[in-house]
């Protein structure tokens, strides 16, 4: 990936971020992660983010995207995490039978900076996963 820059600086920012599912239920299909997928690319205009790649696994999605200096990370996947909890749930009522408690997302994710060879080959491995 090439720099990016604006007036005042250069950067590439690359963050691989994986989110399970509460309790790691396996409730991801095609349709659920189209819909989170969209989610996700709404809220990414409002954080300076830009989605790179996107696949899911029927318990969790792997993202690779691309920050700015002055993106607040966490906070926007606080802010993803509350908003498609509450949509997919919405729009796909059978979802809440197969939770625990209402919630969606597991609190916790995993972050990692990504540069290099590596961003080539964690492309290739977020395409390659099993749905």
């Amino acid at each position: 990936m090439k720099l990016r820059s604006n007036q005042h600086s250069a950067f590439r920012l690359n963050y691989h971020l994986v989110m399970c599912i509460e309790y790691r239920k396996k409730i991801l299909d095609d349709i659920i992660s189209d819909r989170l997928h969209v989610i996700f690319e709404n809220i990414c205009k409002n954080y300076n983010i830009m989605l790179v790649e996107w696949n899911h696994d029927k318990d969790h999605i792997h993202c690779l995207i691309a920050g700015h200096p002055n993106t607040e990370v966490s906070k926007f996947i606080n802010v993803y995490k509350s908003a498609s909890s509450r949509l997919i749930k919405k729009e796909f009522p059978i979802i809440r039978n197969l939770l625990w408690k209402e919630y969606f997302w597991s609190q916790s994710f995993c972050l990692i900076t990504v540069d290099g060879v590596l961003l080539e080959v964690l492309k290739q491995y977020i395409q390659s996963q099993d749905m």
